[in-house]
Parts: structure tokens; sequence; C-alpha cells
């Protein structure tokens, strides 16, 4: 994969070249599958940001069986900051008791949304539940979560690409960039 300058004029800069997200995804995966060595794993992938993310992370675990499923959350629309209200679209096809449960997300940022969905999943008797999120942006936390697992710490700006969108648009890029502020949906 390429890290060269984007084509794109609304790009401000690359922050994580594609293949540094790929190398930490791989390592990622191999402490995953190191910590589940010696069980099942069940992968919920929030979509739709993660879906590149989770992908990526389930063809590089090794170690456990695993299965997938997909939960679908609102909490911005066409906004980049979060409307504080956090609805599911898509819920899980499958029961996730006496499961473990590996939540891949793509971003924590507030936290509100992954609290709310912890919140949730917890209720459904899972025999464990742990985070992991390819980004964390500390910055604008506004509630504590056990994040289990890191890909990346990043800065408070806004990000698109590898799943990440702009108003829907900009998932496909094979990097994480920064957006130009007045490329940002108002």
């Amino acid at each position: 994969m390429t890290t060269s300058a984007p084509l794109d004029t609304r790009i401000e800069r690359i922050l994580i070249p594609a293949d540094e997200i790929q190398r930490r995804v791989k390592e990622l995966a191999e402490q995953i599958s190191h910590d589940y060595a010696d069980s099942d794993l069940h992968l919920i992938c929030i979509l739709k940001g993660a879906y590149f993310f989770c992908t990526d992370l389930a063809r590089y675990i090794q170690s456990p069986p695993l299965s997938l499923d997909f939960l679908a959350i609102w909490s911005y629309g066409s906004r980049t900051q979060t409307s504080g209200e956090v609805r599911v679209t898509k819920d899980l096809d499958h029961s996730l008791k006496g499961r473990n449960v590996l939540v891949v997300e793509d971003i924590i940022d507030t936290g509100l949304a992954m609290k709310y969905v912890l919140e949730l999943l917890k209720a459904r008797g899972p025999n464990s539940l742990k985070l992991v999120t390819l980004l964390d942006k500390p910055a604008r936390r506004l509630v504590q979560l056990p994040l289990d697992y890191v890909g990346f710490t990043i800065p408070n700006v806004f990000v698109a690409g590898y799943g990440l969108d702009c108003d829907q648009f900009m998932r496909n890029l094979p990097y994480i960039c920064v957006l130009k502020p007045e490329a940002l949906p108002r």
C-alpha cells in the first residue's frame, strides 16, 4: 500500500498511513489470538465505521475459533459531533449468552455511544465482554470506558478513511486522514 499524498482536496494530511494501519491491526490480532487461545471468540462489529477494521482483524486472528455478528448504531447523523442520542438501527442476529464477546469499534471519542452499547450487550449475558478500538481520541472523552485493545491514540481532529466517514463518504480510503476544517459537514 502506498503512503503517497492524497488526491482528495478535502484532505489536510494523512494521519496514519495504510501500511501502519495493517501492521498495527496484525499486532492487535496476535494479542487477541494469544488472549483467547483457549476459548471461542465472538466478534461484534459496530457498523458502519468498524467494518474494514473488523474484516482485517478477523482475517489476522489465528488461534480461537471465531464467529461474527453486526450491530449498527446511530449517534452522529451527518454531523461531526455526537448528538448524544444513541439508537440501534440493526440488532444482533445471535444470542450472546455464555459467549466470549469482543466488540470491534472504529473510534472512541466521547465514549457515550460505546457506553450505551456495552451496557446493552452486558445485559444479554455474555461470559466475557471486551472492547477493541482502532482509534482512541481521549481529548473528547466524557465517560470512562474499559479500552482492552487500542490501535492508535489520536489528537482531537476529525478523521476519515479506513471505514470512518465524512458524511458517508471516504470510508474506502486505505489510510486515516485529517480533513480540512472547511470540508467538514456543518
